[in-house]
């Protein structure tokens, strides 16, 4: 078992880690062209791209939940269908984005409210990205299937291959033709859309063939017409709108967080920005454990084996320990080492050894949440994260908001803890009532 989890969490691992490369690629190229204000536009702009991108993440998470259920079912027919609906449904919504976005580009570029001169940089650099939408949704789509199918090695070889396609296109585009931010607009574009071609071939190598010669030839094999009214599409949609729904809470605590240290100040600001690098690689790592949950503890729910189900959820709980007590004993030690390379000013160095403490907290708190989110899209009880996310999150607004007056900034930190630990918690309490499949 620990073989067949560490077969999901290692790629899926490395394909965490090399995401956000793609935007720092893009500001270490505007970072040589002389000016401030491209890496001020490239900041805006990656920030609309991910937030969007973020909220559709249901289209991963749901989709990878249904598939590794179908697949311990050996329905063959309920996978194919996944398949089409995932990644029409992806493709369908940027089509949407396409058509919507000149008023989309307007409320993004409001609701960030850049300065003058970033504005209409950032503006060209969302006219162009915005073409790469269909090709992150569908690849969001097609990872989540992946995964489901227990296979988190194409996932992983399609993240590099788009940081590399994306370091020598962006790279050609600006210091070999002369161009600005469109080059690196560009060369992020391409490079997505490299991926999603590059991915649809890979599964149609690996699966398409197959899975066409099982409905042409194999008489006793289920209609893949058949059930499209019923189980696949009211049951993606279901899941997917608690996913999104859970999804809006998210955001919401993360984007309140920023916004909390921003109105304390520039040096809070840098501070909690600095800290929350650490929650974020941290993350990072877990969440591959997370991911193996999903495929692995999927299969055997879908499959009705009790006893390999939960045998799955106490080795990644084991294993997620382990992260956790590692990256604790890495953060007690050598973390502040680690905020050094991120920056050199003196004074915001300093000001994080007050908040430091909450940092080092984060990978206990969150150990239990993280896992259960696998878990849990593993079997599809997206209504209990749905309810634990809402309650751990008017948590953290309540408790922010009445212990900011005596505590300050420890105030976001408390909260954010507390909003953790309650997550985790609320998803132990109600996970005998979401497995309940499993005892009939």
């Amino acid at each position: 078992m620990n073989r067949k989890i560490l077969r999901i969490a290692v790629p899926s691992i490395v394909s965490n880690i090399t995401v956000p490369l793609l935007g720092l690629v893009d500001v270490a190229i505007v970072g040589h062209m002389g000016s401030a204000v491209y890496i001020g536009a490239i900041a805006v702009g990656s920030m609309i791209f991910n937030l969007i991108y973020w909220l559709f993440g249901f289209l991963r998470m749901g989709t990878s939940g249904m598939t590794s259920q179908a697949l311990g079912r050996r329905d063959l027919a309920e996978v194919m269908r996944l398949f089409l609906i995932a990644v029409g449904l992806g493709v369908g919504i940027a089509m949407a984005f396409l058509l919507l976005q000149v008023p989309l580009r307007w409320l993004a570029l409001y609701l960030m409210h850049p300065t003058a001169d970033i504005l209409p940089l950032a503006a060209l650099y969302f006219s162009i990205c915005i073409w790469g939408a269909p090709a992150v949704m569908g690849m969001n789509s097609l990872n989540g299937w992946f995964i489901g199918m227990q296979n988190s090695r194409i996932p992983m070889f399609i993240s590099i291959m788009q940081n590399v396609v994306n370091i020598l296109l962006s790279t050609m585009f600006v210091f070999g033709f002369g161009m600005k931010i469109e080059g690196v607009a560009f060369g992020t574009v391409l490079a997505q859309w490299t991926g999603f071609v590059a991915a649809l071939l890979l599964w149609h190598h690996y699966y398409g063939r197959r899975l066409y010669l099982y409905f042409q030839f194999d008489n006793s094999s289920p209609s893949l017409w058949e059930g499209w009214g019923g189980f696949s599409l009211s049951s993606f949609f279901t899941v997917n709108r608690d996913i999104f729904l859970r999804t809006l809470c998210l955001v919401a605590v993360n984007l309140f967080f920023t916004s909390a240290g921003a109105r304390q100040g520039a040096v809070v600001l840098s501070v909690n920005t600095l800290l929350m690098q650490l929650y974020i690689l941290y993350s990072y790592v877990l969440d591959g454990f997370a991911f193996a949950g999903e495929a692995i503890g999927g299969r055997y729910y879908g499959a009705r084996n009790r006893q390999a189900f939960a045998l799955v959820v106490r080795r990644v709980f084991l294993w997620g320990a382990a992260v956790a007590l590692l990256f604790t004993a890495a953060y007690s030690v050598g973390g502040s080492r680690f905020l050094r390379l991120l920056t050199d000013n003196a004074t915001v160095i300093a000001a994080t050894t007050d908040y430091y403490p909450w940092a080092v907290l984060i990978p206990v708190a969150g150990l239990t949440a993280f896992v259960w989110d696998g878990i849990y899209i593993g079997i599809t009880a997206t209504r209990a994260m749905l309810i634990s996310a809402a309650a751990a999150t008017a948590l953290f607004f309540v408790a922010f908001f009445l212990l900011r007056p005596l505590l300050g900034n420890h105030a976001l930190w408390l909260a954010f803890i507390l909003w953790l630990l309650l997550r985790g918690l609320m998803q132990t309490l109600l996970f005998r009532s979401s497995s309940r499949a499993l005892r009939q």
